[in-house]
């Protein structure tokens, strides 16, 4: 059709829904405020009329733009172009690039747009009626981590608070909307209300307007660590499957270190944000004990995590563009960890071999392992096979979604007794058991135990499972050949492989076994 459809200075690629499309952009975006990564070829997370401004296809005065889809790629560049400065990415999984729109429909959509921006009726759009519910599309838990040491001061904490205020109620908290709650760092961090205090923005900016300035070094550090460690408990009011985000605010510099609460907050699931105030003149530097405090602390140092002001005057500005980061659910990168986004299937040998107490050595083993994860509906999943000639389902990954639920499952497995064929228990479980999970969004685990020489080959088999995105860990125990263990572990495979001597010493493999899948997934992830 000509009709292009009239976008605004923040729809990004993303939220076209057609792989070709005529657009329109607004004159007079206000240029600062544009999100562009790449050049030439965008990332699907960068503002189209951004993108077209970058690229020269249109000036400030807006027009029409075609925009086509492109996939995705790794390593989007950052380029300055036109009064635009674009990002780095490292991996986005669409793209998009840009092209010069027709007249023809330039001017057709003028008539529309004008239509649609201004609903005739005079009354607001529907959608904002719903108060309580807040804005369904920004889905976040988010505590504000403001500053309330002696470097900020009780003038610039009150500006700080305005500010905090301000984007509290551009985020449009509510009941299904963002939860907010604030800790102050000073020389010991306090808690000053939890996510689930408030859920409406008139509670939240009054509870704002309350706090009191504490004074104190600016121990960021250690309030960051607190607030990754206490403060998303779900007694406290976080909810299951809604990103956590820490938006640490910082006057000038910290006094102590941040990189190991930057390493807990990503261990715990937490985005962290950092917005610096006043950064560090060069001849304040020699004071700071960390320059690049800021790229340790943040979620990922691809420069979407770090926002910066150059005072606490005249904030406002800055406001919307902070809100939007918030509100962009899947760039929140540190929300997955190995332990909540994994499916671990075990598969257990059940040979005659290793007989009934050893038996329930190799289930202890299975449930200390699964013990680590968080398993949910939404979180990681685990089954479990267990195999002599024959193969046996004990669980699959849907079966049970609680963790109670799977380690009172694997207690309750019936040892089989039998022969020993590995191979065909791992095609089985790869077809039935990961085959129904394959393109789920978790990633595929496998970990084989045995304690025996397989009668069947395993080489081509555990080639299979690897083929299909399956990482395996082989166990071996007791008489388990070296050689049939290497070639079923996943490269490198000095780390994917495992033996013991005695069935007692599986206890200590668990602590290895769990950092060995938590590697694997951060490498995946790079």
């Amino acid at each position: 059709s000509l009709a292009s459809t009239a976008i605004t200075c923040f729809t990004r690629g993303l939220d076209l829904r057609k792989g070709a499309e005529d657009v329109l952009c607004p004159a007079n975006c206000p240029l600062w405020q544009f999100y562009v990564f790449g050049d030439g070829v965008y990332a699907s997370l960068s503002s189209v009329c951004g993108a077209a401004i970058h690229s020269g296809v249109i000036t400030n005065t807006g027009g029409a733009v075609r925009v086509q889809t492109l996939p995705g790629q790794e390593n989007y560049p950052a380029v300055n172009a036109n009064g635009i400065q674009s990002q780095v990415l490292s991996r986005w999984a669409s793209s998009f690039s840009v092209t010069a729109g027709t007249k023809s429909t330039a001017l057709e959509a003028v008539g529309r747009s004008v239509s649609t921006a201004r609903p005739s009726t005079g009354k607001r759009p529907k959608k904002t009626l719903d108060k309580k519910a807040g804005n369904k599309d920004c889905k976040a838990d988010i505590a504000f981590l403001i500053d309330g040491s002696y470097n900020i001061g009780q003038r610039r904490f009150n500006l700080q608070k305005n500010f905090v205020g301000k984007v509290a109620v551009m985020l449009g908290i509510g009941t299904e909307g963002p939860h907010v709650g604030v800790v102050q760092a000073s020389e010991h961090p306090k808690i000053e209300f939890y996510l689930k205090n408030f859920t409406a923005t008139k509670e939240v900016l009054f509870a704002i307007k309350e706090l009191g300035f504490r004074g104190g070094n600016s121990n960021t550090g250690k309030a960051l660590k607190y607030t990754a460690q206490k403060f998303f408990s779900l007694e406290n009011g976080a909810r299951k499957g809604i990103p956590k985000i820490i938006v640490v605010f910082l006057d000038g510099w910290p006094s102590d270190d941040l990189e190991e609460a930057g390493i807990v907050a990503r261990e715990f699931g937490v985005n962290v944000f950092i917005v610096s105030v006043a950064k560090p003149t060069t001849e304040e530097l020699g004071m700071v004990q960390d320059i690049g405090f800021v790229d340790k602390a943040v979620c990922r140092n691809n420069g979407f995590f770090s926002y910066q002001m150059p005072t606490w005057f005249g904030t406002t500005k800055y406001v919307k563009p902070l809100v939007q980061k918030l509100c962009s659910h899947e760039q929140m990168l540190c929300s997955k960890t190995c332990y909540n986004s994994v499916n671990i299937g075990f598969l257990i040998d059940g040979s005659s071999s290793i007989g009934e107490s050893n038996f329930r050595l190799v289930l202890e083993f299975v449930s200390n392992v699964a013990k680590a994860f968080e398993i949910s509906d939404i979180g990681s999943k685990v089954a479990a096979v267990q195999f002599t000639y024959d193969q046996r389902t004990e669980f699959g990954f849907t079966d049970f979604v609680t963790k109670d639920k799977v380690l009172s499952a694997i207690h309750s497995i019936q040892y089989m007794s039998g022969g020993t064929a590995t191979g065909d228990a791992i095609t089985f479980t790869t077809r039935n058991v990961f085959g129904p999970v394959k393109d789920g969004p978790n990633k595929n685990f496998l970990i084989v135990l045995t304690d025996g020489q397989s009668y069947d080959d395993v080489r081509g088999p555990a080639a299979a499972a690897q083929k299909a995105g399956i990482t395996v860990f082989s166990v071996g125990v007791a008489w388990a050949p070296l050689d049939d263990l290497k070639d079923m572990a996943s490269e490198p495979r000095e780390s994917h492989t495992f033996f013991t001597r005695e069935f007692t010493g599986l206890e200590q493999m668990v602590p290895d076994i769990i950092r060995g899948i938590c590697k694997d997934f951060l490498d995946s992830k790079q």
